[in-house]
């Protein structure tokens, strides 16, 4: 028949192994909330941990003086003095748990159940208060910080893909216009690098003046094997004397 010291030593182990627990799960989680139950329904809390659920939250009940030793144990002694009345604490699961959804699902059903109470926390090795908590449930999701994240990437590879775009259309407008420009440049450089015609060449050579289109002598006007007049007559004047001397 079992004797009191056994039914003793069996309560103790019984602390034990919660304490063990409580400490096992604060160390493997990735946060904690600390909140305090007086009050709710059985059928309040069973809502609770369905709306922690999706958040891969253990919504767990525990006795405060239990919950005070595994605190010491973990090394969060910060913890203790929050670790009063009626506690049950959130545990964030490492695979798969939201510590931001987990505290959106505190503050949501704290508001229509006012008799929760958000008495602070951890968020892996950083001791949270209640101020903390209510900062951490106003973060957006993780969904929407993803695709935040995501659009803050995609505009400057967008706006740069613009700028890129403008360029090589600016490039092609400014090569074509050079282009363009070109053969006028061309010509124009072309007429101003001909040399000037000599002078008297740009109306045409001058025709020969008088003097030079005549003979210089009567000999040289006068036809091949023939006598020009001039010539006639100085024979005829000197003949003629010699015709008289003879009479």
């Amino acid at each position: 028949m079992p004797t009191k010291a056994d039914a003793a030593s069996a309560q103790i182990q019984r602390k034990t192994a919660v304490v063990d627990e409580i400490t096992e799960r604060l160390g493997d989680a990735d946060a904690a909330v600390l909140t305090e139950y007086r009050g709710l329904t059985v059928t309040a809390i069973a809502e609770l941990r369905a709306a922690l659920r999706p958040a891969a939250t253990d919504y767990k009940i525990y006795k405060n003086t239990l919950a005070r030793r595994a605190a010491e144990a973990a090394g969060l002694t910060e913890l203790i003095d929050s670790l009063s009345g009626p506690v049950a604490i959130a545990f964030v699961r490492k695979d798969g748990g939201d510590a931001v959804t987990a505290a959106k699902a505190l503050r949501d059903f704290a508001k229509t159940n006012p008799n929760l109470v958000v008495k602070g926390g951890v968020l892996g090795p950083r001791v949270l208060t209640t101020a903390d908590i209510e900062a951490l449930a106003d973060v957006p999701p993780r969904d929407q910080l993803l695709a935040r994240l995501a659009g803050g990437f995609q505009a400057p590879l967008t706006k740069a893909a613009g700028l890129f775009q403008a360029f090589t259309r600016n490039f092609a407008y400014g090569l074509k216009a050079y282009i363009d420009q070109r053969p006028e440049e061309e010509l124009t450089q072309g007429a101003a690098e001909a040399p000037a015609p000599a002078e008297g060449e740009s109306e045409g050579a001058e025709a020969p003046s008088a003097e030079e289109s005549r003979p210089s002598t009567a000999a040289e006007a006068a036809p091949d094997g023939g006598e020009s007049d001039q010539q006639a007559r100085t024979a005829d004047t000197t003949e003629t004397p010699e015709q008289e001397t003879e009479g």
